[in-house]
């Protein structure tokens, strides 16, 4: 399964509603991605079929190893990123939507060198 920018925030979102909830079902995406029912069905179908998650009997979500390595690591860019345009002084809730969309595009390379700079100035995780 090709990895879309899609997928990394339907698994990105599975990882902050577990660290949030404790449990994640279908629902709580469709809230925390304001997206359509259906459209969820459709990815934690995809999902399951390919290894990235799992579903109980209860439609509690399990991220599988594929999974979680996909949502940790969109998840730790945009936090770093988030962090590193505050330190710049942009607002919070801006910081935090342009990190979303630079979170997916951004080159291993200049995510590093960001991380690094940002390591140097205090600026963590």
């Amino acid at each position: 399964m090709n990895i879309h920018e899609s997928a990394e925030d339907y698994l990105e979102a599975i990882l902050i509603l577990r660290e949030r909830l404790g449990n994640v079902r279908s629902i709580d995406v469709v809230h925390q991605l304001e997206i359509t029912k259906p459209s969820v069905s459709v990815a934690m179908k995809r999902f399951r079929e390919n290894g990235y998650i799992e579903m109980d009997s209860d439609g509690f979500i399990t991220l599988l190893p594929p999974g979680e390595e996909i949502a940790q690591r969109i998840y730790n860019r945009h936090k770093l990123l988030t962090h590193f345009l505050v330190s710049l002084g942009v607002s919070e809730e801006t910081a935090s939507a342009d990190a979303c969309k630079m979170e997916h595009d951004l080159s291993d390379e200049s995510f590093e060198k960001i991380k690094e700079h940002a390591l140097q100035h205090g600026i963590v995780l």
